[in-house]
């Protein structure tokens, strides 16, 4: 007999997940692999961690160091997450980089850096799983990692929120023209969290505190706090659930 919690199991499926070494992609690798799910972990640095841990699950784990910004990447890891697990039904884009300083020193190589993997990167990986999903004709999930900046123009950051911005209007441009093939298309918008990328905003006093003092919740997220909303976007739970951006920020964007 069937329970409603079945409509959040993952078994029997298929995920791959970018920036899977650690932080934030670690958590949602393991999140799904917890749900029943058998994951491709894609990084530029080595997965063997995140790998040793889904294992340590019962699921399978295969992974692949990769650039996700070089030519051809995204198509080659599309054709190694099916040649090595069989199929793919899920893809959460998450790896991703900043770059900060000053809008009018800000450099060409830093907006080209950020913008090659935030937003060309997870167009064209979105790309080359959607044409595999679509083979299948078993649907899927897309998800992708958005931002506060998705909403909101933040400082020292003009890749990160163009990009991020980006991302938002990616998935509804997805969630339109992928949804009548059974794909849904949604991102999951983290709020401040507690990772590498945030290390020199928590190791500012000041500028900690003034962040924990918007944060209802008043506390930083952790990757565990993603893992909720990743088995939701990726489950049968949320069928109907496309095009839209679900931030999980302790509601900061409420203030």
């Amino acid at each position: 007999m069937s329970t409603m919690l079945d409509m959040f199991k993952l078994d029997g499926k298929v995920a791959v997940v970018t920036g899977a070494s650690r932080g934030l992609g670690q958590g949602i690798a393991l999140a799904l692999a917890g749900a029943g799910a058998d994951v491709f972990a894609v990084d530029v640095l080595e997965s063997t961690e995140t790998c040793a841990k889904v294992c340590a699950m019962g699921r399978r784990c295969e992974s692949m160091t990769v650039d996700l910004t070089a030519a051809a990447a995204p198509e080659k890891v599309a054709a190694a997450a099916t040649a090595a697990l069989g199929r793919v039904d899920i893809l959460v884009n998450n790896a991703g980089i900043i770059r900060r300083a000053d809008f009018l020193e800000f450099s060409e190589k830093d907006w080209d850096d950020v913008m090659n993997l935030n937003i060309k990167a997870v167009f064209l990986l979105s790309q080359a799983v959607a044409r595999r999903m679509v083979a299948q004709g078993t649907g899927g999930r897309i998800i992708s990692t958005a931002s506060m900046l998705s909403f909101q123009g933040g400082i020292r950051v003009p890749s990160y929120t163009s990009s991020k911005s980006a991302v938002a209007g990616l998935t509804r441009l997805m969630a339109c023209e992928l949804g009548p093939k059974g794909i849904n298309c949604n991102a999951i918008a983290p709020g401040y969290m507690a990772t590498d990328n945030t290390t020199a905003l928590r190791a500012d006093a000041a500028r900690n505190q003034a962040i924990l003092e918007r944060i209802p919740l008043g506390r930083w997220g952790t990757p565990e706090d993603l893992q909720g909303a990743v088995i939701f976007l990726a489950s049968p739970a949320s069928a109907y659930v496309n095009g839209f951006t679900l931030a999980v920020d302790g509601g900061w964007l409420a203030r």
